[in-house]
């Protein structure tokens, strides 16, 4: 049951708006939260997986995440206490470790933690709103009607709702229904190699590599068109690390392979001995290709306007941005805002088409923050050979700015100004793309 010291916003509607949201990874969960919050009755959560794993590895959540969070009734204290507790990363020079820049952890990715953690606490969350998340339960088909649109499971099983929120992912189901073409991924002409894992007795018995595991910590290498990422977890007691590298090959239908650890370690041979000591022990990793997609000209369908994109299936970053869970979290806050500001079900589509003018230039920018980073990591290095002294600005990670901002806040304050260019647009009949 939920918190006996949490209530939810009493509903702006009679009867309240009703919704489903399709995916219960960590962007599905925030918008059940979310939409629960701010009154709208969430009649599930629909995945196709059968049962949840601790999956991944390293994932940032921001203090504007948080924040929103918090508001929500959630126990954000609990992400804080699970998350890596170093108070500073330090960021290296590839070849030798030098050390280059020390900056707070707080201004890259906020909280680091293990995905599944992260991800066992927002499920919790959902079910402490007593908001069913069905497993097992595929969606194979949208049909983009009013005044409901309908969803249609693998099982035969049909479902409705005022709004359906398709939080499913890059491989979304729902993105071809609203950009009415197939949008398939492109490779970014970069990978990376991931490895997640508990240090044996033999790591913790090596003195070159000891020093990674006594307590929390973050690390970065950088150098020409390659960087390492190596952090810890519960006190030193999981090991992390994410070499990205160039890679030219195509995407293949699974991103995530088994990784080649005679490759990486071919890679990393002529580099700081701390990374070939780590690679060398490191028994296996997986392959991950970085896809990218063009910035999509709409995140709603055309038809109803009543299933509307949120997260990854709209605006997937890179892992340099730190804020891809993030930013699903405010894009939540800001759909059940315009949700709850709306006068009745007939204006669904109007909060579809303000959230989406609200959050695209946010979330354009926080993407482009994490390419920028990435470029300056990997460009900071070219001349390496020539001895020149590396600015630390040059290689700072500048994420801070993104945390004190109030998605839902601003999403208020621009409402009336938003609305009134969403009416005019369907009162022309067209709707203006975002790009």
């Amino acid at each position: 049951m939920a918190s006996q010291t949490y209530e939810p916003l009493p509903s702006s509607h009679d009867p309240p708006l009703t919704a489903i949201v399709i995916g219960a990874g960590l962007g599905g969960c925030a918008a059940a939260i979310a939409l629960h919050h701010h009154g709208i009755k969430v009649h599930c959560v629909l995945d196709k997986v059968r049962q949840f794993g601790r999956l991944g590895d390293s994932l940032g959540l921001g203090q504007n995440a948080l924040n929103l969070l918090a508001r929500w009734g959630c126990d954000v204290e609990e992400v804080k206490r699970i998350g890596n507790q170093a108070p500073n990363m330090t960021i290296r020079r590839w070849k030798d470790g030098k050390v280059l820049a020390v900056q707070p952890l707080m201004d890259m990715a906020g909280y680091i933690g293990h995905r599944g953690d992260y991800h066992d606490c927002f499920l919790k969350w959902v079910a402490e709103r007593d908001i069913p998340i069905r497993m097992g339960s595929e969606v194979v088909q949208y049909e983009d009607v009013d005044p409901q649109p309908i969803i249609t499971l693998k099982n035969g099983e049909k479902l409705s709702a005022d709004i359906i929120v398709a939080s499913d992912g890059i491989k979304s189901l729902a993105r071809p229904l609203v950009l009415k073409m197939q949008d398939d991924p492109v490779s970014s002409g970069y990978a990376c190699w991931r490895a997640f894992f508990k240090p044996s007795k033999e790591w913790r018995e090596d003195k070159s590599l000891n020093k990674y595991m006594g307590e929390d910590c973050v690390n970065f290498w950088i150098g020409p068109d390659m960087h390492m990422v190596q952090n810890t977890l519960r006190n030193g007691e999981e090991f992390n690390w994410i070499i990205t590298h160039k890679d030219d090959g195509d995407v293949p239908e699974s991103w995530f392979q088994p990784g080649d650890m005679d490759e990486v370690r071919k890679l990393t041979a002529t580099l700081d001995p701390d990374i070939r000591g780590i690679v060398q022990k490191t028994e296996s990793c997986l392959d991950w290709k970085i896809c990218y997609r063009e910035p999509l000209p709409t995140w709603v369908s055309p038809g109803s306007h009543r299933i509307a994109l949120l997260g990854d299936s709209c605006h997937a970053h890179l892992p340099t941005s730190a804020q891809g869970a993030s930013q699903a979290v405010e894009s939540a806050g800001v759909l059940a805002t315009c949700l709850g500001l709306i006068r009745n079900k007939e204006e669904v589509r109007i909060a579809t088409r303000c959230y989406e003018k609200l959050r695209f230039r946010r979330t354009r920018q926080s993407q482009t923050n994490g390419e920028d980073l990435r470029n300056r990591w990997h460009t900071a290095l070219k001349h390496v050979d020539e001895e020149r002294e590396i600015d630390p600005e040059d290689v700072t990670i500048k994420n801070r700015w993104l945390y004190s901002f109030d998605a839902e806040e601003d999403a208020r304050t621009r409402w009336k100004s938003i609305r009134e260019v969403v009416e005019d647009e369907f009162q022309a009949g067209k709707i203006s793309p975002l790009c």
